[in-house]
């Protein structure tokens, strides 16, 4: 059907097996930040927890959209996503699986709860830093610093949030709920009162719902860097779009773009302006005859996105720039006509988000025991109360839940790990933390973007190498 070589049949076959169970790593690691506190709370038994939080995993894949992962996906530099050249996309994809798999699977082994948002990232920054290293690559910046820097800040900005929020939620219930029993150790087999168990029950689900949306996206966009990749003609557009609604996009961008006074934009700018209007000129000619994407031939269609996303990254960058001549109203209107245009690549076919949902589900339902160890027990000095498991969840859910709603990746791990240690430090200050387990945490914080980069960036150069010429 595809038309393929057995050859890259083979390796389709292998790089989505290898997404998928990054998935599933991602499912079972991240899993004891869903169900640590229900379990070490006697809110529910452990494979009701479980079977209960890949459920809801499951569903918040399903619900979730696509805007963190195609914010995941536009951190690659843009001759990544515009190289027609399947040897160099092999190399890419296989260099971020590879190299987040490597380091997932290694810190869940040694019960170091980690982030596989940081861990994902960092292998795209790798990728970026490697181009870099391509005496022949004379392309714009291959790593797109303010989207990274934005990225990044958000990434490291929520443990501190979660953190401070865990003590600030803390704090309100010390004032509205006098019952001393949410706030001592549970006893061995015996569940809290109903109404905290209801409330540690619900935010399981939520957490587990909103973990979902956001880490099961950058599972969608991993596997759609692959189908991009390996079958540009099948799926480097998305064939339903609206051909009309396209080209009225692009045909108000250009009036936006001539309105702009050229000359106050610096020599690379307008190298930009240029690129756009010729990419609009190209794109208009290409859909011209056009009135669905389905219409589109086959040979065409990774021409038809690689326009899109030169269009709308040079677009973007020229507004973050500030030398455009254009009102406020102006700039608004572009920003608006750059988010319709992109509509065309910044999809997901439903199998993908299915395949990834049934992954992340599955593997939440195995493999959680070391992470929730350290995550109810070792963090504290003292075992988790009934009250600091509920902070440390409602923490992980408002901040997953406004994270994914901005369409940024999150690290849920990090989210409801703060929560935990603030809800310890609520309790009897900095001196309730276990000392080793918080060192541990933040050597694996410091540790995993550098090693993922360098994995990643050593990864891609290499098997560049290998698979020049496919």
């Amino acid at each position: 059907m595809f038309g393929l070589t057995i050859g890259l049949t083979i390796v389709l076959i292998l790089c989505l097996l290898l997404a998928f169970f990054f998935e599933f790593i991602n499912g079972f690691h991240d899993t004891a930040n869903a169900v640590a506190t229900v379990i070490y709370t006697n809110s529910l038994k452990p494979t009701v927890a479980v079977v209960f939080s890949g459920l809801m995993n499951f569903v918040g894949v399903l619900f979730g959209g696509v805007a963190v992962a195609m914010g995941i996906v536009n951190l690659l530099p843009m001759d990544a996503l515009v190289n027609s050249d399947t040897g160099q996309s092999i190399a890419l994809v296989l260099a971020l699986l590879l190299s987040a798999i490597v380091w997932n699977f290694g810190t869940w082994y040694y019960g170091i709860p980690s982030s596989s948002s940081h861990t994902l990232i960092g292998a795209i920054l790798g990728i970026g830093f490697a181009f870099y290293f391509i005496p022949e690559y004379d392309g714009p910046d291959p790593v797109n610093w303010k989207k990274a820097n934005d990225t990044l800040l958000f990434l490291f900005v929520s443990p501190l949030a979660g953190f401070a929020l865990s003590i600030v939620i803390m704090y309100v219930f010390k004032r509205l709920v006098k019952n001393e029993t949410i706030y001592k150790e549970p006893h061995p087999g015996t569940p809290p009162p109903t109404w905290i168990r209801s409330l540690l029950a619900l935010t399981c689900g939520t957490v587990s719902f909103v973990h979902g949306q956001n880490d099961g996206q950058k599972g969608v966009g991993l596997v759609m860097l692959i189908l991009i990749a390996i079958l540009p003609g099948y799926y480097a557009i998305d064939r339903e779009f609206d051909v009309q609604n396209t080209k009225m996009n692009v045909a108000k961008i250009e009036i936006l773009m001539v309105k702009a006074d050229t000359m106050r934009l610096g020599e690379k700018e307008r190298r930009m302006w240029k690129d756009v209007m010729h990419s609009s000129k190209k794109l208009t000619e290409t859909i011209a005859s056009r009135t669905s994407g389905e219409e589109i031939g086959v040979t065409d269609r990774f021409s038809v996105r690689k326009d899109v996303v030169k269009i709308s990254k040079n677009c973007e960058k020229l507004i973050e720039g500030g030398n455009l001549s254009l009102s406020s109203n102006e700039i608004s209107q572009l920003t608006t006509e750059i988010k319709g245009i992109k509509r065309v690549v910044d999809y997901a076919p439903y199998w993908v988000i299915l395949c990834i949902s049934l992954a992340l589900g599955i593997g939440t339902m195995v493999g959680w025991k070391r992470v929730v160890k350290t995550i109810g027990e070792k963090i504290g000095k003292q075992h988790m109360s009934y009250a600091q498991g509920a902070a440390a969840q409602i923490t992980a859910t408002i901040l997953i839940g406004v994270a994914t709603s901005s369409g940024k990746p999150i690290s849920t791990t990090h989210s409801l790990s703060s929560g935990v240690a603030g809800s310890m430090v609520a309790k009897k200050g900095l001196k309730n933390l276990h000392k080793k387990t918080i060192q541990s945490l933040l050597l694996a914080w410091v540790l995993t973007l550098p090693v993922t980069i360098i994995l990643s960036g050593g990864l891609f150069l290499l098997f560049r190498k290998l698979f020049a010429g496919i």
